[in-house]
């Protein structure tokens, strides 16, 4: 078995979705992006080909992120396709291993990714923490976004701080030459925005040459756990163009 994966990923239209930090909303931008296309008529396939802090039940670990992207994909795979390694503690996969666990099989990552973008026409990647996250001893979440070779969505916070983590996040992926789709802001709330969350897309913009693409409000329909996207999400996302960043 080899420790990384090789450059065996199938090449594929879509997008390789990532965050500026834990908890910043990026398995709901990524499903709410499926479903957006879906809903265009797009073949859409989902794939998280990691994920920490799963669930037990009778069928063994069940990624909850999985089953949010599948639902909003509508998609007939099986979770254990759409998340083929999966980790009970929420933990960086490195060290879930070294604490036990059992090494991600990367080329089971490789195959059922391949076996999913076949007959799809666009495929939604949701990448496990940010890019530095460590999946194996010196690899990381960014080296694997850059073997699936698709453009890099970034998410990031309304708030202060933002600038800086989502700046650092860009230089980071520049400086491992992904392909940048663009940024978008997550759970704004434009009622109760400071002066820092009304100013901080366009200084984003400013400094790091890079678009951003939405600023998606705080939507108190959407919820993970019952698969619901909520009509502010998917209105914001609707106004991406994905013919452009695709």
């Amino acid at each position: 078995m080899k420790t990384h994966p090789s450059n065996e990923f199938a090449p594929a239209r879509g997008l390789f979705v990532t965050g500026t930090d834990t908890e910043v909303g990026k398995t709901v931008i990524a499903g709410g992006i499926a479903k957006v296309l879906r809903d265009k008529g797009q073949r859409v396939g989902v794939f998280k080909p990691i994920a920490s802090g799963c669930r037990s039940d009778r069928q063994g670990l069940v990624s909850e992120d999985a089953e949010f992207l599948a639902h909003c994909a509508d998609s007939s795979e099986s979770l254990e396709h759409i998340c083929p390694v999966r980790y009970r503690e929420p933990l960086a996969p490195e060290v879930a291993v070294k604490r036990g666990a059992r090494p991600i099989d990367f080329k089971s990552v490789q195959t059922y990714y391949n076996r999913l973008v076949a007959d799809k026409d666009v495929v939604i990647v949701e990448g496990v923490g940010g890019l530095l996250v460590p999946l194996a001893e010196g690899f990381t979440v960014a080296d694997l976004a850059k073997q699936i070779n698709l453009p890099l969505l970034i998410v990031s916070r309304p708030g202060l701080g933002t600038i800086n983590h989502t700046l650092l996040t860009i230089e980071i992926a520049r400086s491992r030459g992904l392909r940048l789709a663009g940024v978008v802001i997550n759970s704004y709330v434009a009622d109760t925005a400071n002066v820092a969350e009304e100013t901080n897309p366009a200084a984003i913009e400013r400094a790091s040459g890079t678009k951003v693409l939405a600023i998606v409000p705080r939507d108190l329909e959407t919820n993970v756990h019952k698969g619901v996207v909520g009509g502010g999400v998917l209105f914001a996302l609707q106004q991406i163009d994905y013919e452009a960043i695709l």
